[in-house]
């Protein structure tokens, strides 16, 4: 068995690169891209791919140099998912919700060789250039001008389409990667909790996370994908790459509101669409009629509440929940659905459906585990534990900081931060991140499950739970409470007591919030994410209900401490 070597014809390095020539290949003439009134075949695809490829590579780009780039989903930043990789080179989309600050520090940690940046972000861009000129080398800057109306929008001499046409695949061939550990895209977290820091992926990752996802997903062939999720957003979930895998159609639209969704729907009968729970809010505040053709949506990037799910998948949105981390190369956990569940009435449904599910084919495991002794813990839906991975699609590291990569592993896995429970039927559930149980009288509570118990009520729009002193039990929960608009009378009407009163009703008395604060709007990060820290500083200086400073309740534990 040991004398048969590897050849050329019997082992290729995995990429995600090597589903464009395929795609132009075998579906050579079904539409690629659709943007406005643009419209690309994959051959088209493939060929402005290897003419930007070739113009990079004639600017002196090459193996583990990074090209940034600050654009919407566009067809450009499609493009660049592919010929960036196809120069050795490693991409690094930038989320572009940041201000000026957050982009010079990506810039000035990437240190990227060239900036592509859309035109309506060359004010941030130059800000943030302007900024780290003074301790840091400079990229090279291309604008990205509209593709179906130019603006004539410049900074210096470099313009994509110019730069595009300009490439030569004769003279500047497309890089074969040789080695799949080398790196395919440079990712930064959106600093939930800490500063953020640069993830890098490698090709065989990104590879088997798209072949997987895509499986577990049940994507058939020729989708019409609709780009409702950032490409910034670990690489779009990797279905930049997963699009062309299936022959599919990328329907991109710069900004995903209500209108453009529905519309890019109707026009192009859209079949798949990923999104974070907050795009489920923007969709049921449009108070749409229900689809008529089913669309399948993959959610992920917070736990999203039951009653959410409820109503989202009563307009016609079928929801498949997946989990995930930017470290994991996007969804690393799917919650797999069972035939036997359908019989279920629409509640039971929907708590089986906010579970995160069972580990991505990607990972060779995932496990829940009591950290001090790195042992499993039960399957019995209670007893809490870290969430750890173990597979080819985790990260390569933290770019430029082998502290963290060194901290983020330990006996073989990969530490998540994110607490959960596993069930018996070896689904698992997250409870919160490790940073946000709450700790009254010595018991764990979770705020996941209060914010779900709230936003069962019918005027809640978000919620969201953290810690606040108590001067009893150390610390209680404190819920921070969005309402529903009804029409043109402004919010709806609740009280804190009634609030605190529904709590009661859902919910084991010592995890009943002892403050409810209703502010306009919960304050989010950059990729939609709700700023917990922020909240946590302002709970610090309330205090709980003059009816609870005192209340003595025993203890009435629900989970098992970490």
């Amino acid at each position: 068995m040991d004398s048969l070597p590897k050849r050329d014809a019997n082992y290729v390095p995995l990429s995600p690169v090597t589903f464009l020539p395929r795609a132009a290949a075998v579906y050579a003439n079904r539409t690629s891209l659709v943007c406005g009134g643009t419209a690309f075949t994959w051959r088209q695809t493939h060929d402005r791919c290897l003419r930007l490829a070739a113009a990079l590579q004639a600017l002196a780009v090459s193996r583990n140099d990074v090209v940034s780039v600050l654009a919407p989903n566009t067809p450009a930043l499609y493009e660049m998912h592919f010929a960036v990789p196809m120069t050795g080179a490693v991409i690094n989309a930038i989320n572009t919700r940041l201000d000026a600050a957050g982009v010079a520090a990506i810039l000035r940690h990437a240190a990227p060789k060239l900036l592509f940046v859309d035109y309506q972000y060359i004010r941030v861009a130059t800000d943030a250039l302007k900024s780290i000129a003074i301790d840091a080398a400079l990229p090279l800057l291309v604008v990205i001008d509209d593709i179906d109306a130019p603006t004539g929008a410049r900074v210096g001499e470099l313009e994509y389409e110019d730069l595009l046409a300009r490439g030569d695949p004769t003279r500047h061939p497309p890089r074969v990667v040789e080695d799949e550990w080398d790196a395919v895209a440079l990712n930064y977290t959106s600093g939930t909790t800490s500063a953020p820091k640069g993830i890098v992926y490698s090709h065989r990752g990104a590879y088997l996370s798209t072949v997987g996802l895509l499986l577990q997903w049940g994507v058939a062939h020729e989708p019409v994908y609709l780009w409702s999720l950032p490409m910034f957003h670990c690489n779009g979930w990797t279905f930049t790459w997963g699009v062309a895998a299936r022959g599919g159609v990328n329907v991109c639209v710069r900004t995903p509101t209500a209108d453009a969704i529905y519309s890019a729907i109707a026009d192009h009968g859209v079949t798949h669409m990923c999104a974070a729970p907050v795009l489920f809010n923007i969709l049921l505040e449009s108070r749409r009629e229900p689809l008529t053709r089913r669309v399948e949506v993959l959610t992920g990037g917070a736990a999203p509440p039951a009653p959410l799910l409820e109503r989202v998948e009563q307009l016609g949105f079928h929801v498949t929940h997946a989990y995930g981390m930017t470290e994991a190369t996007g969804p690393a956990m799917v919650c797999e659905w069972r035939e036997q569940w359908d019989a279920l009435p629409p509640p039971k449904r929907a708590l089986l459906k906010a579970r995160q599910g069972v580990s991505a084919l990607s990972l060779a495991d995932a496990d829940v585990k009591d950290l001090n002794t790195m042992r499993s813990v039960p399957r019995d839906g209670a007893t809490l534990g870290e969430i750890v991975l173990r597979g080819s699609s985790v990260m390569k590291g933290y770019y430029k900081n082998p502290e963290a990569t060194a901290s983020a592993f330990r006996s073989g896995w990969f530490l998540t931060g994110d607490v959960g429970v596993v069930h018996p039927d070896g689904y698992v559930e997250i409870k919160d991140r490790s940073k946000d149980v709450i700790i009254s009288g010595g018991e764990n509570i979770s705020s996941v499950e209060v914010e779900a118990a709230l936003y069962g009520h019918p005027a809640v729009l978000e919620a969201a739970v953290v810690a606040m002193p108590h001067p009893h039990w150390g610390e209680t929960p404190c819920a921070f409470v969005a309402l529903k608009k009804q029409s043109d009378s402004g919010a709806a009407e609740v009280s804190e007591e009634e609030l605190v009163s529904f709590c009661r009703s859902k919910m084991a008395h010592f995890m009943v919030p002892r403050k409810v604060v209703f502010v306009d709007d919960l304050p989010k990060n950059a990729t939609g994410k709700v700023q917990k820290l922020a909240l946590r500083e302002r709970a610090r200086g309330l205090e709980p209900r003059d009816s609870d400073k005192k209340r003595a309740e025993p203890a009435q534990p629900a989970t098992s401490r970490l």
